[in-house]
C-alpha cells in the first residue's frame, strides 16, 4: 500500500506545483505592471523594482496556494478516476481514507509552509518592503525633477526642467522656493545636475542666476557659473516609518501596546489580520477537501465530471469570499473572528461527509449472479 500512497502522492504534486508557479508567475506580471511607477515616475533602477516585486510574494503565494492545490487536485484526481486507476483502488481493498490520505496530508503539510509564512516570512518581507518604499519615497534626487512639468517634491519648491539627457543633465532649470520667513528665491540655470557632497544630495545648477525677494521687498539678484543647491534640508528628519497591520507579526497584531494612539485606534483591526493569519492556511485543507469531493464523492462516470468540477468551483468561490467578508467584518465586530475559523473548518467537514457518505462495494451481489444450469440426469 505504501507504494499506492507514494503514487498517488506523486500524481497530485507534479500538477501542484505546476498551478503554484504558473499563479504565482500571473500574480508577479500584474504586480509588476502596477510597479512600473518606479522606474517611469521615480526614476528607480530595475535592480530597486525587482527587489519589491520580490518582496511581495510571501503574501501573493499564501493567496495562491488554495487555487493552486483546488486547480491542481481537480486535474490530477480527474484523470486518475477517468482512467479508472482511482476504481482499481477501490477494487484492490482500499476504502475511502485510504485513498483521500495522500492528498490531506500534502494540504496539510502545505498549510503548515502557509502558516510559517504568514507569522513570520510575510512580516519580515514587508517591513523590508516598506523600508524600501520609505527610501524611494523620500528620495528627492529620484522625484525632484520630471521632464517637462512644473513639479513641487516638498511644499514651499517648485522645479521644472525643459529635458533630461540620457546622461542625467537637466536643461533649462528653473526652480522657485519660499522660505518660511517669507523670502521667495527664484534658480533660473542653463543645466543641472544631481551629485554628492559628503553623504548629502545636491543639485549642481551650471550658468544661471538668482533673483530673491525679502519680506521687506528688497531684491538680491546674483549670477553664478556654479552654485550647489542643498537638497538634505528639504526632507523631513523626523518622519519614520510606519508598519501598517500586514507588517508586523503574530504577537503586534493579539496583543497591540495599547498605550500607542494608533494601537488603540486599530486594534480591532489588528485583531482581524492576526486572526486571519492563523485562519488563511486551513483554506488549504479546505480546498482540497472540495477537490476530493469532487471527484470521489460521486459515482464513477464514463462521460467525465465536468458539471461537478463547475458546482464545486463556485462553491469555492463563494467560501474563498465568505473568508474575506468575515475578516472585513472581523475589524468592526471582534466577536466575528470565530467566523474566520468556522467558514473553512465547516468546509471542510462538508466535503468529507459528501467523500464518505457512499460505501464502496467490494462484493459480487450474488442475487445478480447467473443460475447455474442443473446437471441433466443420464
Amino acid at each position: 500500500m505504501r507504494l499506492i500512497d507514494r503514487y498517488l502522492l506523486r500524481q497530485l504534486l507534479g500538477p501542484m506545483l505546476l498551478a503554484t508557479l504558473a499563479l504565482t508567475a500571473l500574480a508577479l506580471l500584474s504586480q509588476s505592471l502596477s510597479g512600473l511607477d518606479l522606474i517611469v515616475n521615480q526614476r528607480q533602477s530595475a535592480l530597486v523594482f525587482l527587489k519589491i516585486t520580490l518582496l511581495y510574494m510571501p503574501q501573493l503565494i499564501n493567496m495562491i496556494l488554495p487555487i493552486a492545490v483546488f486547480v491542481a487536485t481537480l486535474v490530477a484526481l480527474n484523470r486518475l478516476h477517468t482512467e479508472q486507476e482511482i476504481v482499481v483502488c477501490f477494487a484492490g481493498g482500499m476504502s475511502r481514507w485510504r485513498v483521500i490520505s495522500p492528498a490531506l496530508r500534502l494540504a496539510a503539510t502545505i498549510a503548515v509552509l502557509a502558516l510559517v509564512m504568514n507569522l513570520w516570512v510575510q512580516p519580515l518581507a514587508y517591513r523590508a518592503l516598506r523600508e524600501e518604499l520609505f527610501k524611494v519615497r523620500s528620495d528627492l534626487a529620484a522625484t525632484l525633477v520630471r521632464e517637462g512639468e512644473f513639479t513641487e517634491p516638498v511644499p514651499g519648491l517648485t522645479v521644472y526642467a525643459q529635458s533630461v539627457d540620457g546622461n542625467g543633465d537637466m536643461h533649462n532649470l528653473f526652480m522657485h522656493q519660499t522660505k518660511p520667513d517669507g523670502t521667495a528665491t527664484t534658480y533660473i540655470a542653463n543645466s543641472g545636475r544631481m551629485a554628492s557632497r559628503h553623504g548629502d544630495s545636491v543639485l549642481v545648477l551650471r550658468d544661471g542666476s538668482t533673483q530673491e525677494f525679502s519680506p521687506r521687498g528688497v531684491l538680491n539678484y546674483l549670477t553664478f557659473l556654479q552654485y550647489d543647491f542643498e537638497l538634505g534640508s528639504l526632507s523631513n528628519p523626523e518622519e519614520m516609518i510606519h508598519y501598517k497591520p500586514s507588517d508586523r507579526y503574530l504577537h503586534e497584531l493579539l496583543f497591540p501596546d495599547l498605550q500607542q494612539g494608533w494601537e488603540q485606534r486599530n486594534r480591532k483591526s489588528l485583531l482581524a489580520e492576526g486572526h486571519a493569519r492563523i485562519a488563511t492556511p486551513l483554506y488549504n485543507i479546505a480546498f482540497m477537501a472540495m477537490a476530493l469531493s469532487a471527484i470521489i464523492g460521486g459515482g464513477f462516470s464514463r462521460l467525465g465530471y465536468a458539471r461537478r468540477i463547475a458546482i464545486f468551483c463556485a462553491i469555492a468561490a463563494v467560501v474563498r469570499i465568505l473568508g474575506f467578508v468575515a475578516q472585513s467584518a472581523s475589524e468592526a465586530n471582534a466577536g466575528l473572528n470565530i467566523l474566520q475559523y468556522a467558514i473553512p473548518l465547516a468546509t471542510t467537514a462538508v466535503a468529507l461527509r459528501g467523500i464518505f457518505r457512499q460505501r464502496v462495494s467490494r462484493f459480487i451481489d450474488i442475487r445478480r449472479r447467473p443460475a447455474r444450469i442443473a446437471a441433466v440426469p443420464a
